[in-house]
């Protein structure tokens, strides 16, 4: 749930490959140097809390794995502050259920950071899904009591507030984080990052997923409305 842009700024000037690159080249010789400085400048261009940066590339070399199925309709969370312990965030790839009506031009599948936090309070949370025409809202946490979760895991493409980590981990290869537990660990070879807590105020996402292990929701309130969250 760390702040992400949705798709980070690709380095502005790639470098494009020259005809000699086809060549076959000796092991350790300029081609493979080449190769290297590349992979090393793609590392050096991801901003420090962008954790989707290089996801479409490792999409396209099959990278990453579907998760599960979703409905592919997107829903907004949001909540005034959200703390947590044992945090770690990567990319992945989300798939709808074959032939969903909800796939449009994207094949079904759907890029998403996923973020999962051990063990998370949120305070005045609010979930809508745009149902058209209506929204299906659902409140909680906005008396005394905060809104619980653990292994709480969601699916986003968007995601804004203002965030504090401590324990801060950056570059991890997402299949060795340990921070989260077992859930908190992706598919080896995408870039990710984790923390010890994490701190969100304002917290504003665009989920396609959410999972938790438990889920407590004090004062639910679930209704139809002409707004959303």
């Amino acid at each position: 749930m760390a702040p992400s842009p949705e798709h980070p700024t690709p380095a502005e000037h790639p470098v494009e490959p020259s005809a000699s690159d086809s060549a076959p080249a000796a092991p350790g010789g300029p081609d493979r140097r080449g190769r290297v400085r590349l992979r090393r400048a793609a590392v050096l261009a991801v901003p420090a809390a962008a954790v989707a940066a290089g996801l479409a590339i490792l999409t396209a070399q099959g990278a990453l794995g579907v998760q599960f199925a979703i409905s592919g309709m997107p829903f907004t969370v949001t909540a005034t502050e959200l703390n947590g312990t044992g945090f770690a965030q990567f990319g992945a790839l989300d798939s709808m259920a074959e032939g969903s009506p909800n796939e449009g031009d994207t094949g079904g599948q759907v890029l998403v950071v996923t973020s999962v936090i051990k063990n998370a309070t949120l305070t005045k949370l609010c979930q809508s899904v745009d149902l058209g025409g209506t929204n299906l809202l659902i409140t909680a946490g906005g008396g005394s009591e905060k809104v619980t979760a653990s292994d709480l895991t969601t699916d986003s493409t968007q995601l804004s507030g203002d965030a504090a980590f401590t324990g801060m981990e950056i570059g991890n290869d997402a299949s060795t984080l340990d921070k989260a537990g077992p859930l908190g660990r992706g598919p080896k070879g995408v870039f990710s990052q984790q923390s010890d807590t994490v701190r969100i105020a304002d917290l504003r996402q665009t989920n396609y997923a959410t999972t938790a292990g438990v889920f407590r929701l004090p004062g639910l309130k679930l209704r139809f409305s002409e707004s959303g969250c």
